[in-house]
């Protein structure tokens, strides 16, 4: 079973590709993952995505492509892509990689949030200088306002976590998103799942759909 999941900034589509990729046992393929890893790294490409992401603009897509390809030549089947394609370009890269090596993709999950709810899911978000941790204001406050609960550093927010850069993202996401939206509807694969709520009652709305897959698959 092969997946592509998506969804505008906050929509949580990371967390249910983690969940679908434990109960279904796919290789999880997470382009955000790719990129922050060069960027921790300090490599010259790393430096570059940073900067491009710290205006709240796309990383140019030759070099997600590149990115995103090279991981997937390790894999042929059984895998979940998670934020790729983004972009027509990157859908055309993708589909003919694809179709060069035989491969198909099964469903196309898009997970929906308005851009108030992403502005409020992300600007919230505060990490730990020190250890990395993760808070937020509002769903996973610090017991002590501004400090880690782990090591006590101080807690931090990203500049691409700014309000006025999550609204920046989320039109640019939703504005490139239109004509990849079409093209997999096309395909009669697209599939709208509404991303508000808790993590679980979003799963609950993915888990069917990905369960009546799956077991066609092994019917096959």
């Amino acid at each position: 079973m092969n997946i592509l999941i998506f969804g505008p900034p906050g929509s949580g589509k990371s967390t249910q590709a983690r969940k679908i990729t434990e109960r279904y046992g796919l290789t999880y393929i997470a382009s955000g993952d790719i990129i922050r890893a060069e960027i921790e790294a300090g490599t010259p490409l790393g430096k570059e995505m940073e900067m491009y992401l710290s205006r709240g603009d796309l990383i140019p897509d030759t070099i997600v492509n590149t990115l995103i390809i090279s991981k997937l030549r390790r894999v042929r089947e059984n895998f979940i892509m998670d934020g790729y394609p983004r972009t027509p370009e990157q859908v055309i890269a993708l589909e003919n990689y694809l179709y060069d090596h035989g491969i198909k993709v099964d469903v196309a999950i898009d997970i929906y949030i308005t851009k108030e709810e992403s502005i409020r899911r992300i600007s919230g978000r505060r990490i730990c200088k020190n250890c990395g941790a993760v808070y937020h204001v509002e769903f996973n406050p610090p017991k002590i306002p501004g400090k880690c609960d782990i090591c006590g550093g101080e807690l931090i927010q990203r500049k691409d976590d700014r309000p006025e850069i999550i609204g920046k993202r989320y039109d640019i996401y939703s504005r490139n998103m239109k004509p990849i939206i079409k093209f997999y509807q096309k395909q009669g694969i697209y599939v709208k799942i509404d991303g508000h709520g808790s993590i679980n009652e979003v799963w609950e709305r993915i888990r069917p759909l990905l369960d009546y897959i799956y077991n066609q698959e092994r019917r096959r």
